[in-house]
């Protein structure tokens, strides 16, 4: 069970940020602003899985890890999107 969850928990982070980088008009700070939301909802469940026994200290720490790559991949997504704008 702890190893579904955890799948299905970083392919929503995955599909989140694939959802938002091909949104037409994306901003750097709108795609900040998701990124760091969505990284803080996957801490916090990370966080809760941790404490209930379902993951280990590491597995929480990867799964936060990857979320906040995931994040700084949106937000660069973003500032790609401000710059093709611009031109």
């Amino acid at each position: 069970m702890k190893k579904t969850f955890k799948t299905a928990m970083l392919a929503s982070v995955a599909g989140l940020g694939l959802t938002l980088a091909a949104c037409d008009g994306a901003q750097e700070n709108a795609a900040e602003d998701a990124g760091e939301q969505m990284a803080e909802e996957v801490n916090d469940q990370a966080e809760a899985m941790e404490d209930a026994g379902m993951i280990t200290d590491a597995e929480e720490d990867a799964m936060t890890d990857a979320a906040e790559d995931q994040a700084d991949a949106m937000e660069e997504a973003g500032e790609a999107a401000d710059d093709a704008a611009a031109e």
